[in-house]
C-alpha cells in the first residue's frame, strides 16, 4: 500500500491541502506528490528537522503533516 505526506498550506490556506515532493519542496498537484512504498519511509521524511544557530525545530510544514495511505 502507497504512502504520500500532506499538511494544509502555510503560505496559502485558502489552497487546502499541500502535497511533499522531496528534496523540502511541496505542491498543489496530487500526481506530483512523492509516493512511498511503505509507511516508515514517509514518517522518516515527516520527521525532518533543521538546526539553525544551535536551535533544532521542525519545519512548520513537517510539524503540521500527516502521512496518509492511498
Amino acid at each position: 500500500m502507497p504512502f504520500h505526506i500532506k499538511t494544509p498550506s502555510v503560505m496559502n490556506p485558502t489552497i487546502g491541502d499541500v502535497y511533499y515532493t522531496g528534496d523540502n519542496r511541496w505542491t498543489e498537484t496530487y500526481d506530483d506528490r512523492k509516493v512511498y512504498a511503505n509507511e516508515s519511509d514517509a514518517n522518516a521524511d515527516k520527521a525532518t528537522t533543521v538546526t539553525k544557530n544551535g536551535v533544532t525545530y521542525t519545519p512548520k510544514h513537517f510539524a503540521n503533516a500527516t502521512v496518509v495511505s492511498e
